[in-house]
């Protein structure tokens, strides 16, 4: 299969080669195949929503199993009625609050949504992407849209048409290139149910977001102790979100506690023979140089020294820079040649909750010494 390649200048959508761009995206999407396209999270892989023979496609190109759903993106309030059999007044406050944005809610399915979107369960994930092209592309194929991430299943999720290609090239039809993801980490997933709010997948909105707004308990359920069939909700593998080399996570207490752990595990690391990444938040680079046991300065050590890679990953108090540069980053040293990728967690709140979720999967829970 030869993958098409069209691009988009987001700051141009009203340009003759931008809305050729959408409209052969969206006309290939009715037609019933695939197409990579940009949200503020990550780069999905769509086929319209309402053709179970266009869902399959994406499973095929990303080897995903039939026991984890998809999300349904829409692009306005009218196409939910498509998706979702009733959505009930909770549901509908949390839709106001962050719609368009990063919040999937599981509503009751309407018949027309296929089984296999849902993996036979009875309520299926709904989101209105705040992308310009995503809500171009939407509102140009004029159907519902399943969309998980553009990327082999288990895999880093894209932020870049780039990182889509280097996937799935040559396993399906299109991808349309709006540049990079302005968010980086996936949307949150809530099941809105009588009295409670259950958070199955933390993400760009946040607990203390959700809780502002919902009016019953907000529950937070993310952890699986095996693959299940089906999952509850979409990206709760055990396994997810992996980099190609080990992933070896470390905290300590504050970030001087952090950067020791982070050192000891290079240096360990390197003692036993491995080419080792490093995710380095900014500020921790001159106090890893000088505790490292093999000297080196520091303009070789950020840009790549002996036995070690280190990809700067922006600064510890901006956890929105951190979000938008993780999956970057650990494509970055994977492409570096890296076997192993030292990386601090950051802390539980706020946008800190979803990657360390992320982490903590990717790294399959592997915790360095500095636990």
């Amino acid at each position: 299969m030869r993958t098409l390649r069209l691009t988009v200048d987001v700051g141009g959508l009203e340009s003759e080669d931008s809305r050729h761009a959408i409209a052969r995206a969206a006309e290939i999407l009715r037609a019933g195949g695939t197409v990579a396209f940009p949200t503020e999270t990550v780069y999905g892989l769509g086929a319209n929503a309402l053709d179970a023979a266009a869902v399959e496609k994406i499973f095929a190109a990303k080897e995903r199993p039939s026991w984890d759903p998809l999300i349904v993106h829409i692009g306005d309030r009218a196409m939910l009625t498509l998706v979702a059999e009733e959505v009930d007044q909770d549901a509908h406050r949390l839709m106001e609050a962050f719609w368009p944005g990063p919040l999937t809610l599981l509503v009751p399915k309407h018949a027309r949504i296929p089984e296999i979107v849902t993996a036979g369960l009875g309520k299926v994930g709904v989101r209105m992407p705040a992308h310009a092209v995503a809500r171009a592309l939407l509102t140009a194929a004029g159907v519902p849209v399943a969309a998980p991430s553009a990327n082999r299943f288990g895999r880093i999720s894209p932020t870049t048409a780039s990182h889509v290609a280097e996937d799935l090239e040559g396993r399906i039809d299109a991808i349309l290139d709006g540049g990079e993801s302005t968010q980086g980490v996936e949307s949150t997933v809530v099941d809105v149910r009588e009295g409670e709010c259950v958070i199955y997948r933390p993400g760009m909105i946040t607990l203390e977001q959700l809780r502002s707004v919902c009016r019953g308990e907000v529950i937070f359920r993310t952890e699986l102790e095996k693959d299940e069939a089906p999952a509850p909700a979409p990206g709760m593998g055990v396994r997810h979100y992996a980099p190609q080399a080990r992933l070896v996570l470390v905290e300590g207490a504050g970030p001087g506690g952090a950067v020791i752990a982070m050192m000891e595990e290079v240096n360990r690391l390197e003692e036993a023979g491995e080419m080792v990444g490093v995710m380095a938040p900014e500020g921790f680079l001159a106090a890893l140089t000088l505790m490292r046991k093999k000297p080196f300065d520091l303009r070789g050590f950020t840009m790549g020294y002996d036995t070690v890679r280190v990809y700067d990953w922006g600064s510890w108090e901006k956890p929105a820079e951190l979000a938008q540069k993780l999956y970057a980053g650990l494509r970055w040293l994977d492409a570096a040649g890296v076997t192993a990728i030292v990386c601090p967690l950051p802390e539980p709140a706020g946008i800190g909750l979803a990657m360390r979720d992320r982490l903590l999967r990717a790294g399959s829970q592997e915790l360095g010494a500095g636990r």
